[in-house]
């Protein structure tokens, strides 16, 4: 069988998470900014 050499110590990733979440905070802001300075009156155009 062919095992994976990389051993996994079972402890979570929590770089990977906090980058993810920091990327979709940022990106909700962004898209909040961008609604609110191109698109105004958006419901009612």
């Amino acid at each position: 069988m062919d095992h994976d050499t990389k051993k996994d110590d079972g402890s979570p990733k929590f770089g990977r998470l906090l980058a993810v979440l920091v990327a979709a905070v940022v990106f909700c802001g962004l898209l909040t900014w961008m609604m609110g300075t191109f698109f105004p009156d958006f419901p009612n155009f």
